[in-house]
């Protein structure tokens, strides 16, 4: 079983990417490992996204592939592994004992690593977001660096799995990565590995901005946490007094469809907020409810690091007229995949359904364009001059008067 292709996980360093995920329960009475593999196999078969299966004969290729040579649980992981890999979809995995129950801490909010994100993008390492106060954002890492190198090994030709693996470590050890940024030469970053909390929501303010009173800063990093909507919908509460509402979702990867759902519906009293559709083209649309909790106007600041369940949240504020969108083009995933608990502890993540904003748009490999287009430099990053955010409280300044904001370009 040695032979078989090593499974593709989209992962981030230790922390696994979460975008409009569900939660759904497949424990099965699995005594034997051929069973896992069949249990998977079947599970692929009835929910799968795309019907053809990557253009494949899905049972007569797959279903009794490994049947005489799978003996161990290592065995049936790797069969596993390969036969997903053959969907050509990268959030569609496998996840042993030890790899999901690292997801599921993500979840609860506590996991460990260098607080780095991490996919393939145009087949390079890329990194999709740091979170934020990690050490991978203290180290000054940015959505959209290429990882050329860790600790000395070429990552040409890797997987994400294998770059997750050198990635990761003891906490306190340190990796050391080669970073290709955009018109700049390569620059080595050494980040220590430390015990990462994922705080959702925040409302710290970065440095050097001013904030008017009336105003109201809401910093959501994911939406992974079980509690995100909850926090959200109470800080919207003790806020009720203010003029309007800055959220920031720049380097937001995503998280529960569930939450994305719900902060939607806090602000938006009729209306689509999302349209899913799954394999047999079966569409799905969430309305908004009455439970609107405020009518003030919004800012949303978006960039490159902001996916999926922000992408849901911003194309549903977009689309309905209730947000203006600043910043940059959002990364551009359109899909919904549910995390599936199996036997022996170990689970998966299957691509179920792909989602359309409320106006029907298809945003996955595209990205949500923003309103108001206002591009981060190196020099304000490197002097603290967060000019997305200043802008986003221009706007909002103009938004409470009641103007009409123009749609210009920011360099």
């Amino acid at each position: 079983m040695r032979k078989f292709m090593k499974k593709s996980l989209f992962v981030l360093g230790l922390f696994v990417l979460l975008y409009g995920w569900i939660i759904q329960c497949n424990v099965m009475a699995v005594n034997e490992p051929v069973q896992l593999y069949d249990q998977v196999w079947k599970i692929v078969n009835d929910k799968y996204v795309d019907q053809s299966k990557n253009s494949q004969n899905w049972e007569q290729k797959w279903r009794n592939r490994y049947r005489n040579e799978i003996r161990t649980d290592e065995d049936a992981y790797v069969a596993i592994s390969t036969m997903l890999a053959s969907l050509n979809d990268p959030y569609t995995k496998f996840l042993d004992p030890k790899e999901f129950a690292e997801e599921s801490n993500s979840i609860k909010g506590s996991l460990k690593g260098i607080g780095i994100q991490i996919g393939m993008k145009d087949g390079k390492l890329t990194v999709i977001a740091p979170i934020e106060d990690t050490p991978a954002e203290k180290a000054g890492l940015m959505a959209g660096d290429e990882i050329l190198e860790i600790d000395g090994k070429s990552t040409k030709s890797i997987t994400v799995d294998k770059a997750a693996d050198q990635i990761r470590g003891p906490e306190g050890t340190q990796v050391t990565l080669l970073i290709k940024r955009e018109n700049q030469e390569p620059k080595s970053y050494t980040v220590t590995r430390a015990k990462i909390e994922i705080k959702s929501i925040s409302q710290k303010i970065p440095e050097s901005i001013t904030l008017p009173s009336e105003m109201c800063y809401i910093r959501l990093s994911s939406f992974i946490s079980r509690n995100a909507a909850e926090e959200f919908r109470s800080i919207l509460e003790k806020n009720y007094y203010k003029k309007g509402f800055i959220i920031d979702l720049r380097s937001n990867p995503g998280g529960l469809l569930s939450n994305a759902i719900a902060i939607s519906d806090m602000f938006l009293d009729s209306g689509d907020i999302v349209s899913t559709v799954d394999k047999r083209n079966y569409k799905d649309v969430e309305h908004a409810t009455k439970g609107i909790v405020t009518r003030r106007p919004v800012v949303i600041l978006i960039n490159k690091g902001s996916a999926s369940a922000s992408e849901i949240f911003s194309g549903a504020m977009k689309d309905n007229g209730r947000a203006v969108l600043v910043g940059e083009k959002s990364f551009g995933k359109g899909l919904v995949q549910e995390i599936n608990k199996l036997a022996n502890g170990s689970g998966m993540n299957i691509t179920i359904q792909k989602y359309l904003t409320p106006n029907g748009t298809d945003i996955h490999k595209k990205g949500i364009s923003p309103d108001v287009e206002v591009k981060m430099t190196e020099e304000d990053i490197k002097n603290k001059n967060d000019v997305q955010l200043k802008k986003a409280i221009e706007v909002l300044k103009e938004l409470e008067k009641g103007s009409t904001v123009a749609t210009f370009t920011v360099y």
